[in-house]
């Protein structure tokens, strides 16, 4: 099987680590919020108990990022003891139309072998989004009943967090669509994995809705490897039949992989340091040389959606 990954591997060990919690304003701590140094390729996602520790952040700007509470940019105090407040939502759309539910339709169908590069986090926390667009058929099936994806992990269990987004004016990922907290666990291997969304209630409004995949910089998806340096100083897992390369063995990135099918069109948004950024078309390069079908083409992330009315 042909992958490929995006693997910002930068080892963070000589750095100091700074540590704090995330909690609501009840004081209730705060699980799987992703945290960045603002406009630098630095983060962490805090644990269960809200506890979290990020490198080089000393009297930086933090961002904070979960769902149900507003972003929050700020610094820590002495007591690293950082507060969320929700949001209030208001979803007129849910409330004014009615699931019939006897109609299906598909739309972003893929075959699994057809998957063939897959996006990674690296060791920083971030954001993938699919922008859905609107069309006739979408407008009469408004109802998401299930998604599948596709994953590749090294590890069994991953935990992946699933985001919903309105739309933006400048088309970008806008407001969170859901208040809800949607944590996945995927297989070890490639997989097509369905999430049953029936009871979550999301409708594709009439702007469009992005669908996004969150990485979780935990423990629990944490993955070690070797490593050695190839002829273009890039890093290829395991170690090389030439024994005079040096085998590393500080490899680290974090699971799952998302798998993307090359596409024409570029519709995906990607959330790291801060900030939203369009995706950009692959193109082969000396030092990395992509499956030829993506040549000049956007690696878009395979999801069908089964939509109701």
């Amino acid at each position: 099987m042909n992958k490929f990954s995006f693997l910002l591997l930068i080892s963070l060990s000589f750095f100091a680590q700074t540590k704090g919690v995330v909690v609501d304003e009840s004081g209730n701590p705060i699980p799987y919020v992703n945290i960045w140094v603002e406009n630098e390729n630095i983060g962490t996602t805090s644990e269960e108990n809200g506890e979290f520790s990020i490198a080089n952040a000393e009297n930086k700007t933090l961002v904070f990022s979960a769902v149900g509470f507003e972003t929050l940019k700020a610094k820590l105090n002495e007591s690293g003891k950082v507060v969320l407040k929700t949001i209030a939502y208001q979803l007129e759309e849910v409330v004014i139309q009615k699931r019939i539910g006897k109609d299906q339709i598909e739309i972003g169908k893929f075959k699994k072998r057809d998957v063939k590069m897959f996006y990674g986090t690296g060791i920083q926390p971030s954001i993938l989004a699919k922008f859905i667009a609107p069309t006739q058929d979408i407008k009469t099936h408004p109802f998401v009943d299930n998604i599948t994806f596709s994953t590749f992990s090294n590890i069994n269990n991953a935990k992946i967090k699933i985001r919903f987004y309105e739309v933006a004016q400048d088309g970008s990922p806008g407001l969170d669509y859901s208040d809800d907290i949607i944590v996945v666990s995927v297989k070890n291997g490639k997989q097509n994995n369905r999430l049953d969304l029936k009871d979550k209630n999301i409708i594709i409004p009439d702007k469009g809705l992005f669908i996004a995949f969150e990485w979780m910089i935990i423990e629990e998806n944490k993955y070690t490897y070797e490593y050695t340096l190839d002829e273009g100083n890039g890093k290829v897992q395991g170690g090389l039949p030439d024994s005079k390369k040096k085998i590393y063995k500080d490899g680290l990135s974090y699971c799952p992989l998302i798998g993307t099918i090359p596409s024409d069109l570029s519709t995906s948004w990607h959330f790291l340091a801060g900030k939203w950024v369009s995706r950009k078309i692959h193109k082969k390069t000396e030092n990395f040389n992509f499956e030829d079908k993506y040549d000049n083409k956007f690696g878009e992330l395979a999801i069908k959606i089964t939509l109701t009315n």
